[in-house]
């Protein structure tokens, strides 16, 4: 690729992200009419749709969900539902959507027999049937099947289910926002009809609660008589097992159960069994010093039990009152003196009273000691004995409290299973709603659907909107060229000019001189242009040969090379060659007769140069045509013949114009090419096809030939995007066919 060629492409890439308005503009107007009429034709079918269709009516309730506690009589476990929870709404919307209220409805207005909501006619179904069992029959290899009758209960029950799922269809429930309102629309096309369902539906809602909570009641005063019967039985018979309890081992039941004086008197014989332990060791420890000391009454009277006992401490007194008497008398009398005698025998009788005294204490504490070795072991033995009936008693304690419990247990369970039934059978005919009609429905005075005039308007404007489109999708999918920036970005080629399409009553070809009437200023000012473009592309050459082509018939190649002849003959000497050797058109259009010479005679020398020439006076144009169909025409336009011919008319002519075949028919176009200077490509508007454009251009360029540009042909103004750049442009100017 070339760097031109590329800087080109990039330019166009650029140019792409740019939104074109204008190009939007056109299009829509290109196929403004069609639209239209699409718009028009739509509307005009939903209209007639719309009118035939049968109005519906609907009609709504309001229901009013009151919050209450369910447990209005302290019964939790017999129903119990939150309505203060959020889902509790969406509950009772559930329910009334139900099949089951659907269903009491159907019933209750008998909707099963309204012809509304009957199932379709068998008469079609017949029909059918029918036709099927002929085919089987025709055909014998089919298996048979056994007809099967429905019975009248079978239909019934089918109309029955026809009518729920019908009415389920044709109702609505709404729940109001921030409210505890549900409100439930119905639909029919009867409006008395449709406030009868809404009005229903609410009242068998209502119905429905209050027969659930009578089921609810029922079913649970039937648990709890049957619970209670068993607990009965289950009380009695843990009550005959205590008492037997009680009659097999012979005991009383106290309050505190019947280990409790066994206990009492096992915790008092315990108390005195420390206690004559405490007095054991005391009387051991006093037993013990007296048996170490034997008979020494001195050491003995020094024991603090015998020293601070009062009876010691008694004769002690007197002992010291007796020395304190001798000691007194000692200092007045000797020793024989009678008062003297008398006193030391008071005092020897005193010292064997106090050693009497010892020894009696001594004889006490050991009857004492051996007392309280005794008193232990008797509390021991009572300890064990007691011990022994405790453990005992213990064991019958543990039975008799696993017997109590099982009474009390089911004592408890007995009394509550009353109480539950008790507060059941009070609340059995209390029936309170959870719901009120609000606002019931009443008949409505106007349809509310179809809306006709809505549904009419939406048609016109869907299909106004599809139409736009649907040109916008022909004109994507839309593959050939209409416009400069066609040319430009889709083939990459310079635009030489484009050439108006001529608007006549009948469908014929381009008048010949056209381009000389004023009538088609238009079309001669556009071929001006084109050969002033070509004029400046080529303005140093000399001498040209211009190769005008196309890439299938019927572009409008031929006119093209016989206007631009016309065009490039009011400057200098022209003359027009046609070597489309194949479908000769150049000779017919200026009626020239099929015996004149032409090219393939030149070129094939049985006739002269001046035998073939023929000169258009008006124009002023000389003129080749075909000549005789050749067999070979490739052959005579890729020969010496035809490139000293061509050469030769460069030399007296300032312009060659040569009119060949089409690209896509056969390669004459590229023969000829390698002896012109110029090669001009015809392009129909909005016809060719992108793809077949570049194949022939691109075979231009496989033989080193390039294109010198573009000429867009038959170009409708009125439609074209270019018609805002170029439609008003001749008219303003006033260009004629003669200026």
């Amino acid at each position: 690729m070339s760097i031109k060629m590329r800087d080109q492409l990039q330019a166009n890439i650029l140019d792409d992200e740019t939104i074109d308005f204008a190009h939007y503009w056109q299009v829509f107007k290109r196929y403004a009419g069609r639209i239209i009429v699409l718009a028009i034709l739509f509307t005009l079918l939903v209209a007639l749709v719309v009118m035939k269709m049968t109005p519906i009516y609907s009609a709504t309730a309001s229901l009013l969900i009151e919050s209450q506690p369910a447990n209005v009589m302290s019964i939790e476990e017999i129903y119990k539902s939150d309505t203060t929870r959020k889902d509790y709404m969406q509950t009772q919307y559930e329910i009334i959507q139900s099949r089951q209220v659907a269903s009491r409805a159907v019933d209750e207005l008998d909707l099963a027999n309204d012809p509304v909501f009957m199932p379709p006619s068998d008469g079609g179904i017949a029909i059918l049937n029918k036709a099927k069992n002929w085919i089987k029959s025709a055909i014998p290899f089919l298996p048979k099947q056994e007809k099967t009758e429905l019975t009248e209960e079978q239909r019934a029950d089918k109309r029955r289910q026809a009518a729920i799922n019908k009415l389920m269809r044709s109702i609505k429930v709404s729940l109001v926002d921030n409210t505890q309102v549900i409100e439930i629309t119905a639909i029919s096309d009867s409006p008395q009809l449709a406030a009868q369902i809404a009005n229903t539906m609410g009242d068998v809602y209502i119905e429905n609660y209050l027969q659930a909570k009578v089921d609810m009641t029922t079913k649970a005063t039937s648990f709890l008589t049957e619970s209670m019967d068993g607990l009965r039985d289950k009380l009695a018979e843990a009550e005959k097992k205590l008492s037997e309890f009680y009659e097999d081992n012979q005991l009383v039941n106290l309050s505190n159960g019947v280990v409790g004086l066994t206990a009492e008197e096992l915790e008092q014989l315990s108390d005195q069994l420390i206690d004559a332990q405490t007095t054991l060791k005391q009387n051991r420890t006093i037993y013990e010093q007296t048996q170490r000391n034997g008979a020494d009454y001195g050491a003995l009277a020094r024991l603090p039990e015998v020293l601070n006992h009062p009876n010691i401490q008694s004769v002690r007194r007197q002992e010291a009152a007796a020395l304190s008497r001798v000691s007194e008398l000692s200092k007045v009398y000797g020793a024989k003196h009678p008062q003297m005698v008398a006193a030391n025998a008071e005092l020897a009788s005193v010292r064997d009273t106090l050693q009497t005294q010892i020894r009696d204490l001594i004889s006490s504490i050991t009857t004492q000691f051996r007392a309280a070795q005794e008193r232990v072991a008797t509390l021991q033995e009572e300890v064990s004995t007691v011990k022994a009936e405790y453990r005992k008693l213990s064991n019958l304690e543990n039975q008799r409290r696993a017997l109590q419990r099982d009474v009390d247990i089911n004592q408890q369970l007995y009394n509550s299973m009353f109480t539950r039934l008790k507060e059941t059978s009070e609340i059995g005919g209390f029936e309170s709603v959870n719901a009120r009609i609000l606002d019931p429905a009443v008949p409505p005075n106007n349809p509310t659907a179809p809306n006709k005039s809505l549904l009419i308007g939406a048609a016109l404007v869907v299909s106004f909107g599809f139409g736009v489109l649907l040109a916008f999708v022909l004109e994507a999918l839309n593959s050939g060229v209409r416009s400069v920036d066609d040319v430009e970005k889709k083939l990459g080629q310079r635009m030489l000019g484009l050439i108006p399409i001529l608007v006549q009553k009948r469908k014929e070809d381009v008048p010949l001189r056209a381009f000389f009437d004023n009538k088609f200023h238009q079309f001669s000012e556009a071929v001006r242009t084109l050969r002033t473009s070509l004029s400046l592309i080529n303005i140093e050459k000399q001498n040209q040969a211009i190769l005008v082509t196309s890439s299938v018939p019927k572009e409008g190649k031929t006119t093209v090379s016989i206007n631009l002849a016309f065009a490039l003959g009011q400057l200098d000497k022209t003359i027009l060659i046609d070597a489309d050797l194949r479908r000769p058109a150049v000779g017919k259009r200026f009626n020239v007769p099929n015996y004149q010479p032409g090219l393939s005679n030149l070129t094939m020398k049985t006739h002269s140069l001046d035998e073939c020439l023929v000169h258009d006076e008006q124009s002023g144009i000389d003129l080749i045509c075909a000549g005789s169909i050749p067999s070979n025409p490739q052959e005579l336009l890729a020969g010496d013949g035809f490139r000293a011919l061509i050469n030769y008319l460069k030399k007296h002519y300032k312009y060659v114009v040569v009119d060949t075949a089409p690209t896509q028919a056969v390669s004459d176009a590229m023969v000829v090419s390698k002896s012109c200077d110029s090669v001009i490509y015809v392009v129909r508007a909005d016809s060719t096809s992108e793809k077949m454009i570049k194949n022939g251009l691109g075979r231009f360029l496989q033989v080193g030939h390039r294109v010198d540009g573009v000429v867009l042909n038959q170009v409708d103004l009125r439609k074209s995007d270019v018609s805002e750049r170029y439609g008003g442009f001749y008219d303003q100017y006033g260009y004629n066919a003669h200026s």
